[in-house]
Protein backbone atom coordinates (compact mmCIF):
# COMPACT_ATOMS: atom_id res chain seq x y z
CA UNK A 1 0.00 0.00 0.00
CA UNK A 2 2.45 2.58 0.41
CA UNK A 3 4.69 1.68 -2.00
CA UNK A 4 3.69 0.01 -5.66
CA UNK A 5 0.36 -0.15 -4.05
CA UNK A 6 -0.68 -3.45 -5.45
CA UNK A 7 -1.45 -6.46 -3.58
CA UNK A 8 -2.55 -8.76 -6.66
CA UNK A 9 -0.55 -8.80 -9.96
CA UNK A 10 -1.76 -6.67 -12.61
CA UNK A 11 -0.77 -6.33 -15.83
CA UNK A 12 0.82 -2.63 -15.61
CA UNK A 13 3.10 -4.62 -12.91
CA UNK A 14 5.27 -5.31 -16.51
CA UNK A 15 5.83 -1.64 -17.11
CA UNK A 16 7.96 -0.83 -14.00
CA UNK A 17 10.48 -2.56 -11.98
CA UNK A 18 7.94 -3.90 -9.12
CA UNK A 19 10.08 -5.95 -7.66
CA UNK A 20 12.76 -2.84 -7.34
CA UNK A 21 10.36 -0.36 -5.96
CA UNK A 22 7.88 -3.00 -3.93
CA UNK A 23 8.03 -2.46 -0.43
CA UNK A 24 9.83 -5.15 1.55
CA UNK A 25 8.48 -6.50 5.29
CA UNK A 26 12.11 -7.98 6.02
CA UNK A 27 11.35 -8.80 9.83
CA UNK A 28 8.12 -9.46 11.92
CA UNK A 29 8.08 -10.00 15.32
CA UNK A 30 5.15 -10.76 17.64
CA UNK A 31 4.78 -8.02 20.58
CA UNK A 32 5.08 -10.04 23.88
CA UNK A 33 1.70 -10.43 25.65
CA UNK A 34 -0.47 -9.47 23.17
CA UNK A 35 -1.84 -11.82 20.92
CA UNK A 36 -2.72 -11.04 17.11
CA UNK A 37 -0.48 -8.29 17.34
CA UNK A 38 3.05 -7.93 15.44
CA UNK A 39 6.44 -5.16 14.82
CA UNK A 40 6.81 -5.36 10.88
CA UNK A 41 10.71 -4.10 9.86
CA UNK A 42 9.54 -2.38 6.67
CA UNK A 43 12.46 -1.27 3.83
CA UNK A 44 12.03 0.78 1.09
CA UNK A 45 14.48 1.80 -1.77
CA UNK A 46 15.27 5.52 -1.89
CA UNK A 47 14.27 6.32 -5.45
CA UNK A 48 10.43 6.06 -3.99
CA UNK A 49 11.08 9.23 -2.13
CA UNK A 50 11.60 12.54 -4.22
CA UNK A 51 14.57 14.21 -3.29
CA UNK A 52 14.62 16.92 -0.23
CA UNK A 53 10.94 16.45 0.15
CA UNK A 54 9.92 16.26 3.58
CA UNK A 55 6.19 16.16 2.70
CA UNK A 56 6.56 13.07 -0.01
CA UNK A 57 8.76 11.01 2.36
CA UNK A 58 6.29 11.66 5.36
CA UNK A 59 2.64 11.06 2.91
CA UNK A 60 4.45 8.26 1.57
CA UNK A 61 5.96 6.24 4.72
CA UNK A 62 2.76 7.53 7.31
CA UNK A 63 0.09 8.74 4.71
CA UNK A 64 -2.56 6.20 2.81
CA UNK A 65 -1.50 3.00 4.64
CA UNK A 66 -2.97 4.35 7.91
CA UNK A 67 -6.25 4.26 6.37
CA UNK A 68 -6.24 1.04 4.57
CA UNK A 69 -8.83 -1.08 5.51
CA UNK A 70 -6.90 -4.51 5.69
CA UNK A 71 -5.52 -3.43 8.71
CA UNK A 72 -7.19 -3.03 12.02
CA UNK A 73 -4.33 -1.11 13.99
CA UNK A 74 -0.99 0.61 12.91
CA UNK A 75 1.60 2.92 14.64
CA UNK A 76 4.74 4.10 13.64
CA UNK A 77 7.61 3.05 16.21
CA UNK A 78 10.85 4.09 14.74
CA UNK A 79 11.98 5.54 11.03
CA UNK A 80 16.06 5.30 10.18
CA UNK A 81 16.25 6.80 6.90
CA UNK A 82 19.97 6.22 5.12
CA UNK A 83 22.62 9.06 5.29
CA UNK A 84 22.71 8.95 1.27
CA UNK A 85 18.68 10.58 1.30
CA UNK A 86 19.37 12.90 4.47
CA UNK A 87 22.22 14.27 2.48
CA UNK A 88 19.24 15.28 -0.39
CA UNK A 89 17.69 17.54 2.47
CA UNK A 90 19.38 21.15 2.20
CA UNK A 91 18.08 21.75 6.05
CA UNK A 92 18.59 24.82 7.86
CA UNK A 93 21.22 27.03 6.17
CA UNK A 94 22.80 27.49 9.31
CA UNK A 95 23.56 25.65 12.12
CA UNK A 96 23.76 26.08 16.29
CA UNK A 97 27.49 27.88 16.34
CA UNK A 98 25.75 30.76 14.24
CA UNK A 99 22.56 30.99 16.16
CA UNK A 100 24.89 30.95 19.26
CA UNK A 101 26.69 33.94 17.92
CA UNK A 102 23.54 35.81 16.73
CA UNK A 103 22.52 35.42 20.75
CA UNK A 104 25.99 35.78 21.85
CA UNK A 105 25.83 32.38 24.12
CA UNK A 106 28.35 29.90 24.56
CA UNK A 107 29.38 27.64 27.22
CA UNK A 108 25.77 27.47 28.21
CA UNK A 109 22.70 25.57 27.11
CA UNK A 110 20.17 27.39 25.09
CA UNK A 111 16.74 27.52 26.72
CA UNK A 112 13.56 27.68 24.48
CA UNK A 113 10.00 27.56 24.04
CA UNK A 114 7.18 27.11 22.01
CA UNK A 115 3.98 29.64 22.80
CA UNK A 116 1.32 27.97 23.89
CA UNK A 117 -1.78 28.31 23.46
CA UNK A 118 -0.68 27.46 20.06
CA UNK A 119 -3.62 28.36 18.43
CA UNK A 120 -6.20 31.17 19.06
CA UNK A 121 -4.21 34.30 20.73
CA UNK A 122 -4.29 37.97 19.19
CA UNK A 123 -1.19 39.32 17.84
CA UNK A 124 -1.12 41.62 20.65
CA UNK A 125 -1.04 38.81 23.43
CA UNK A 126 0.87 36.50 21.12
CA UNK A 127 3.38 39.52 21.67
CA UNK A 128 3.13 39.41 25.16
CA UNK A 129 3.75 35.91 25.67
CA UNK A 130 6.64 36.59 23.57
CA UNK A 131 8.01 39.02 25.92
CA UNK A 132 7.33 37.48 29.41
CA UNK A 133 9.02 34.20 28.22
CA UNK A 134 11.83 36.42 26.89
CA UNK A 135 12.08 38.56 30.08
CA UNK A 136 11.57 35.60 32.47
CA UNK A 137 15.03 33.81 31.38
CA UNK A 138 14.33 31.81 27.69
CA UNK A 139 16.98 32.16 25.18
CA UNK A 140 14.53 31.97 22.29
CA UNK A 141 10.45 31.18 21.75
CA UNK A 142 9.16 29.63 18.53
CA UNK A 143 5.92 29.74 16.44
CA UNK A 144 4.21 26.07 16.46
CA UNK A 145 3.71 24.54 13.06
CA UNK A 146 0.13 25.02 12.79
CA UNK A 147 0.81 29.09 13.12
CA UNK A 148 0.57 30.53 10.00
CA UNK A 149 -1.52 33.46 8.93
CA UNK A 150 -5.05 32.56 10.20
CA UNK A 151 -8.19 35.06 10.50
CA UNK A 152 -7.66 36.08 14.49
CA UNK A 153 -3.80 36.59 14.26
CA UNK A 154 -2.38 37.28 10.75
CA UNK A 155 1.11 36.96 10.13
CA UNK A 156 2.53 40.33 9.89
CA UNK A 157 0.41 41.50 13.09
CA UNK A 158 2.16 38.17 15.09
CA UNK A 159 5.45 39.44 13.43
CA UNK A 160 5.67 43.10 14.82
CA UNK A 161 4.26 42.44 18.01
CA UNK A 162 6.63 39.76 18.58
CA UNK A 163 9.61 41.68 17.31
CA UNK A 164 8.67 44.75 20.07
CA UNK A 165 8.59 41.76 22.70
CA UNK A 166 11.68 40.51 21.36
CA UNK A 167 12.89 44.39 21.70
CA UNK A 168 11.43 45.24 25.06
CA UNK A 169 13.08 41.64 26.43
CA UNK A 170 16.43 42.60 25.33
CA UNK A 171 16.38 45.71 26.71
CA UNK A 172 15.12 44.54 30.34
CA UNK A 173 17.85 41.69 30.27
CA UNK A 174 20.41 43.17 28.62
CA UNK A 175 20.56 40.09 26.51
CA UNK A 176 20.23 39.52 23.35
CA UNK A 177 16.73 37.48 22.20
CA UNK A 178 15.00 35.79 19.55
CA UNK A 179 11.91 34.40 18.18
CA UNK A 180 11.40 31.48 15.02
CA UNK A 181 8.42 32.60 13.27
CA UNK A 182 6.76 29.83 10.77
CA UNK A 183 6.88 31.51 7.72
CA UNK A 184 5.38 29.34 5.64
CA UNK A 185 2.25 30.46 3.11
CA UNK A 186 0.27 29.94 0.50
CA UNK A 187 1.80 32.67 -2.15
CA UNK A 188 5.02 34.17 -1.70
CA UNK A 189 3.37 37.54 -1.11
CA UNK A 190 1.87 35.92 1.84
CA UNK A 191 5.25 35.23 3.15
Amino acid sequence: ESSTATWTVVWTDLLAACDHYRAKAYRVDPVPNAADTYFAFVAYECDLFEEGSLANLTASIIGNVFGFKAVAALRLEDMRIPHSYLKTFQGPATGIVVERERLNKYGVPLLGATVKPKLGLSGKNYGRVVYEGLKGGLDFLKDDENINSQPFMRWRERFLNCMEGINRASAATGEVKGSYLNITGATMEDV
